[in-house]
């Protein structure tokens, strides 16, 4: 995936670009689980939280260096991924879901990123995705659809949904995509830096039979495990959906006013049209800008 004319923000987003402040870190690393497996590293976060005044002064340290250099530690672009059995053949690979135990540390420092830029980066994203966002649900999103057809019901008008599931969406995501994406959004340049480092050569190891495979590079998607991963994600996601439904008249009559083109849940979208052929239009066009492959079900009323 290499979509054209993806052009960086004339003005950068208010998300602070300044070294980290120990006051960051000490709510950083209070915010972080515990009971979580350990990274390679073999830190827990409780160990970290043992004593965070401690703690805080050595990561400052390390939060410093990483600032000016752009450059993260190599520890913490390896993962260690632990296969979690689904159900079906277990000799196939397609039927576990893989965990990634990253480093603790790390994930304290993606913490403080995504604190500096949640907010700034939520308030442009489409208002129909509810995944990944605070005061947001599924539960949401299966109301408003329920409403929806009901009242294409009531009204005897036509309805079209068409729902999407991508794919291994997370593995697919084209990275040099991605880093377009976050400056055309507006993400300062020094903090997309950070971000690109952090997965330039990283690899995994397979937890097997108790021991660890030999590592392999992963050069597609965003981490898996990773705090800043969802995201990341939703930035894709969201520039897909723009870019499809820009031009012309798409989805349904809402109100007098407004129109719904479609419902989201991080990679599970629902399109809506009063058209096949609208419909087929949106379709065609979400998949031509896809970050994977797409799986799609229709519904008509």
């Amino acid at each position: 995936m290499n979509p054209p004319n993806i052009e960086a923000a004339h003005i950068d987003l208010p998300i602070d670009v300044n070294p980290p402040t120990t006051e960051e870190i000490r709510m950083a690393v209070r915010q972080i689980k515990n009971g979580k497996a350990a990274g390679p590293d073999n830190i827990p976060a409780e160990a970290l939280k043992s004593d965070i005044e401690a703690t805080t002064s050595m990561l400052y340290l390390l939060f410093k260096k990483i600032w000016e250099e752009e450059q993260v530690p190599m520890d913490w672009k390896e993962g260690h991924l632990v296969k979690i059995p689904k159900k079906g053949d277990l000799s196939k690979c397609e039927n576990y879901r893989g965990i990634t135990l990253l480093s603790i540390p790390g994930k304290v420092f993606n913490r403080l990123l995504l604190n500096r830029m949640k907010d700034a980066v939520d308030a442009q994203l489409r208002d129909q995705q509810a995944g990944f966002r605070k005061d947001r649900s599924c539960t949401d999103q299966i109301a408003t659809l329920r409403i929806i057809v009901e009242q294409s019901v009531e009204w005897n008008s036509s309805l079209y949904i068409n729902f999407i599931d991508y794919e291994k969406a997370f593995d697919s995501v084209d990275r040099k995509t991605l880093w377009k994406l976050l400056r055309h959004y507006g993400v300062p340049e020094k903090i997309v830096n950070i971000i690109r480092n952090s997965y330039d050569g990283i690899q995994c190891k397979v937890m097997h039979g108790g021991k660890l495979t030999d590592a392999f590079q992963v050069r597609t998607g965003v981490k898996q495990g990773c705090l800043l991963s969802p995201f990341l994600f939703l930035s894709v996601v969201d520039w897909i959906m723009k870019t499809s439904t820009s031009e012309g008249k798409h989805g349904i009559q809402l109100t007098a006013q407004n129109q719904l083109d479609g419902l989201d849940f991080a990679d599970d979208l629902a399109l809506l049209s009063h058209t096949h052929e609208q419909m087929q239009i949106d379709s065609q066009c979400g998949s031509s800008l896809c970050i994977s492959r797409p799986q799609y079900t229709q519904g008509e009323n």
